[in-house]
């Protein structure tokens, strides 16, 4: 399994950016997607979470700013960030876990999102 993110970039304050994680292998669609955020320094914190029913969660932070959203006929997972912050700034990691028979969890490469003041 890879997910490879991508649509990450510079962006000023209060604009929009969406970054998305497409996955490959056949478990996404029982999958649970998560995008979680790393600022250096700092702990990897979980910004929202989306599981295969199409439930969600946000992290206080974000919540009423950013959408977490799936397409499982493309196999893609999609953060819609709205009204950016400079403290948003971090890289954005996607995740895929789940448990079926067996569990699993899988990481995929940072995509870099800065937020000018």
């Amino acid at each position: 399994v890879q997910l490879q993110a991508s649509g990450g970039g510079l962006v000023q304050a209060g604009g929009s950016l969406r970054i998305s994680c497409e996955a490959s292998g056949s478990l996404f669609s029982v999958s649970s997607m998560n995008w979680y955020r790393q600022i250096p320094g700092k702990q990897r914190e979980l910004v929202a979470g989306i599981s295969s029913s199409g439930s969600t969660n946000y992290a206080a932070s974000v919540k009423g700013r950013f959408i977490i959203s799936r397409e499982n006929t493309k196999k893609t997972v999609y953060l819609q960030m709205n009204n950016l912050k400079p403290e948003d700034t971090a890289v954005y990691h996607c995740n895929m876990n789940g448990r079926l028979r067996g569990q699993w969890d899988y990481w995929g490469q940072g995509t870099q999102v800065t937020v000018s003041s």
